[in-house]
């Protein structure tokens, strides 16, 4: 892995996208109604849109998701670098989306499994960040939810979305080098609140 891990390349949105994205309703790109397919489907208030023919409401929410602070107790954060996009290349902390029936402390546990093949033994809810995670041409807005997950396995392997997987110290990490916003601030809070639990075995 060697350098790469120095430097490592920002994930930087382009300006005029987001701009463009904030003046459009967050349900743009759905001119039709989910239910019975009228054209008449417009927009409702600033996160919904209605169809005029049926009545049924289009809810923009955030989506559940998961980001995974895997400590081995020695003050070490595992870190991974995406294989994908958004945010190719950059650094990460392992995580995804909950599925549909799942807790958030099962689909913690699943996405460390998914992404690592490390078994987390504990995993303790800490604190969510707000997120944009733009996903085939379509802005999703998430709400992150941060858990410290314990681990006595050390040799962790990349699987699914990671690229490759490092144990780094908490004081080599510059939030810079992360892609995604909320991994970005997650770092930085991770670093001056919850440093302390990342040595308690």
């Amino acid at each position: 892995m060697g350098s790469r891990w120095q430097k490592s390349s920002i994930f930087a949105s382009s300006n005029e996208n987001i701009e463009k994205a904030m003046q459009q309703h967050p349900l743009e790109i759905f001119g039709y109604c989910p239910r019975c397919g009228s054209s008449n489907f417009g927009v409702n208030d600033f996160k919904s849109k209605r169809c005029a023919d049926c009545g049924f409401v289009l809810y923009f929410n955030a989506i559940a998701a998961t980001v995974a602070i895997i400590t081995n107790g020695k003050g070490d954060i595992l870190v991974a670098r995406r294989a994908k996009e958004p945010a190719k290349g950059t650094l990460d902390l392992p995580g995804g989306f909950i599925d549909s029936f799942e807790t958030a402390e099962e689909g913690v546990a699943r996405e460390v499994a998914e992404e690592t093949g490390l078994k987390a033994n504990d995993c303790r809810y800490l604190f969510s960040l707000p997120n944009k995670y733009i996903y085939s041409g379509f802005e999703e807005h998430t709400l992150d939810l941060f858990f410290l997950c314990k681990t006595d396995d050390c040799t962790p392997a990349a699987n699914d979305d990671v690229e490759e997987l490092q144990w780094m110290g908490i004081d080599e990490l510059r939030s810079e080098e992360f892609g995604l916003a909320s991994i970005r601030r997650g770092v930085e809070i991770i670093k001056t609140d919850y440093k302390h639990l990342l040595t308690i075995k």
